[in-house]
């Protein structure tokens, strides 16, 4: 019985303890830091800046989703009616970037970012380009 009651406790206490991952909320209109770890469409600096992503007529969230849930390492972490924010974590390290998605008139709006760390390797770049041809591949984009 008293064991019971340490473990409860102590998982308690424990628990209180933990800071966790702060909320997070949509950042896909915020541009990126100064850090080369981000890459967006809303960005004017070259070296964080993606071309627009143009969806085709009748594009839905849920259709995007399927898509960038094929990323290596997605996951869906938060989605509302216009929003979605993936999670990709790297195999070996497993460090979380956060693909955030948002659609917006014609355009999907990226923004893919590290959470931790100064560079990224431009792994945040290969990323959206990855998407970017998974979704033409998909036909639910235009390419040029």
């Amino acid at each position: 019985m008293y064991k019971v009651l340490i473990v409860i406790l102590s998982t308690v206490l424990l628990s209180a303890c933990s800071k966790g991952i702060p909320p997070m909320v949509d950042r896909t209109h915020t541009p990126c830091g100064n850090k080369p770890n981000c890459v967006s469409t809303v960005e004017t600096r070259e070296k964080y800046m993606l071309a627009p992503f143009i969806l085709r007529s009748g594009v839905t969230l849920d259709q995007v989703e399927r898509v960038a849930l094929t990323l290596s390492g997605a996951q869906t972490a938060e989605k509302t009616d216009d929003y979605l924010r993936i999670e990709c974590t790297s195999r070996i390290m497993r460090f979380v970037d956060d693909l955030e998605l948002k659609i917006e008139d014609d355009h999907l709006l990226v923004r893919s970012e590290s959470r931790v760390g100064y560079s990224d390797f431009g792994v945040n770049r290969r990323r959206a380009a990855e998407l970017r041809e998974k979704l033409n591949l998909a036909g639910l984009i235009f390419e040029p």
